[in-house]
């Protein structure tokens, strides 16, 4: 009689392996994938809360001196732990994080501000999403970089989308629309410098590294500007702006950030960025539901255009 074995065949327990393996790949990519959309639709929201602060007669500036004012200690302490885990900084490389700081996240973020002043919550992020392709446009003059037809289309497919929104919107809510658009260019301009020039420092700093710094600065210069400019009496605020603030603060600045830092860790920058692309989207259905913004069919075959080019972009640069 052959005895019997409990023991697996060594092909079954490879296959098991194998299994397991595959399972444990797609679960990291799958939660990679939330967290970079969560992070996406986060961070667009930022428009929408800034919308609804503006109903309490707070201004531009006072709207950005509170959302870093929130989020600075978020961010200090986590640039005082890198602090101490990291070696000292070149000084040209300190001057460096300034000015990235300044540029990036503080006149740009003032910048869109002042534009949403004027312009709807879907029509600014739609601007905003151009930032990549600026930065590649930046690269042809800057960089004499060289980039092909496939390359061209897409970028005239982004901007026609955009255009043709910008287009309607200024026929239906006027000529404050051509200022608003103008700001929050100009933001995702500076921006897409920060992005430019970012690249090498990144790779010797680290991002968070690098986020915590330049966040500390532009926190800094923010709260500073609304010292200067506004009464220190403008720091009372009823209670609405202080809640708006704190969420504009945690979950559309300090949250996103880190949730899409997890993402790239877990799926790489060039599927974050895809996954990013639902921005524009939430932001136009979120400002509908929220802000009772209206949907047309010309903002939807718009959205639709900036995100089939941004996407023939992707599949070539993983943006």
């Amino acid at each position: 009689m052959t005895s019997s074995t409990n023991h697996d065949h060594p092909l079954d327990q490879s296959q098991t392996i194998l299994n397991t393996s595959h399972k444990t790949v797609r679960q990291i990519f799958l939660a990679g994938l939330v967290l970079a959309i969560a992070g996406a639709v986060l961070f667009s929201a930022k428009a929408i809360v800034v919308k609804l602060l503006y109903r309490h007669d707070i201004d531009a500036m006072s709207v950005l001196a509170f959302r870093m004012l929130f989020s600075l200690p978020f961010f200090g302490v986590i640039a005082f732990i890198k602090m101490r885990q990291s070696p000292s900084l070149l000084p040209s490389d300190r001057w460096r994080l300034i000015v990235l700081g300044l540029l990036g996240y503080y006149l740009s973020s003032y910048l869109d501000f002042i534009g949403l002043l004027y312009i709807s919550a879907g029509l600014e992020r739609l601007i905003l999403f151009l930032t990549p392709s600026l930065v590649m446009l930046m690269s042809i003059f800057l960089f004499k970089r060289k980039i092909d037809q496939r390359e061209w289309l897409a970028l005239l497919i982004c901007y026609s989308g955009t255009i043709l929104v910008f287009i309607h919107d200024v026929k239906t809510s006027g000529n404050h629309v051509l200022l608003g658009g103008a700001f929050v260019f100009a933001s995702a301009v500076f921006y897409a410098l920060y992005l430019l020039f970012s690249g090498e420092l990144v790779k010797r700093v680290g991002t968070s590294r690098l986020v915590s710094y330049v966040m500390c600065v532009s926190g800094v210069a923010a709260v500073g500007q609304f010292l200067l400019f506004r009464p220190w009496s403008n720091l009372i605020q009823p209670l609405p702006v202080y809640g708006l603030s704190l969420v504009n603060a945690i979950f559309c600045t300090v949250l996103p950030v880190f949730l899409t830092m997890m993402a790239i860790a877990r799926i790489g920058a060039g599927v974050s960025a895809l996954a990013g692309m639902v921005g524009p989207v939430s932001t136009l259905f979120l400002a509908a539901l929220i802000l009772g913004e209206p949907i047309t069919a010309i903002q939807l075959v718009g959205t639709a255009l900036v995100i089939a080019g941004m996407l023939l972009l992707s599949r070539k640069h993983h943006l």
